[in-house]
């Protein structure tokens, strides 16, 4: 059965980006499979939000300047822009990662927090990618800020940087109060 979204749910689609899809520059194994999940999945929903990781050239995270990453998602190039097949109507646009030395994971931002209130919103709703890092940090930040949180499974993938990084982060994400479904049943 496909998950049914409740009217004060929000859907929070998470750094859906070519550089996270295959042959971008910090590619999700499979990354472009939630695309038509999400596709689907989004109607069911008054409200949905997409977040955008955007850095500057000279982020701090970057590999050449001493961080764990490879250069990805620097704002205005071809791999900062969302998977083409992604066809969904943003009711609002999160733009995180724009300051150099903040990692930038959590889509959780005052903004969004603000827009969610003033959408009367009861359940927050992520998916996207990457399911070990910045799913997860929006998720966990939603369930702190004290919502209900979903994570649907499989509108989601993990980079896995080590084998089993996915599977903490559902660990984790269970042990704050985090739910599990599926967008598909």
């Amino acid at each position: 059965m496909a998950f049914a979204a409740a009217p004060g749910d929000a859907l929070v689609v998470v750094d859906v980006q070519r550089d996270f899809c295959p042959g971008g520059s910090l590619a999700v194994p499979d990354g472009d499979q939630v695309v038509p999940v999400i596709n689907r999945l989004a109607p069911r929903f008054r409200t949905v939000v997409t977040t955008h990781d955007s850095h500057p050239p000279d982020h701090s995270s970057f590999r050449h300047l001493g961080g764990p990453w490879p250069v990805h998602c620097v704002e205005g190039t071809p791999g900062w822009e969302t998977h083409p097949d992604l066809d969904i109507e943003a009711h609002h646009q999160v733009f995180k990662g724009r300051e150099r030395e903040l990692d930038g994971y959590t889509g959780w931002t005052p903004e969004l927090a603000d827009f969610l209130a003033k959408q009367g919103t009861s359940r927050v709703v992520v998916v996207g990618l990457a399911l070990d890092y910045c799913v997860q940090a929006t998720a966990l930040d939603a369930r702190a800020a004290g919502y209900e949180v979903v994570v649907l499974t499989d509108a989601t993938r993990a980079v896995n940087v080590k084998p089993d990084d996915g599977d903490r982060a559902l660990d984790g994400l269970r042990a704050a109060g985090v739910r599990e479904d599926r967008a598909e049943g």
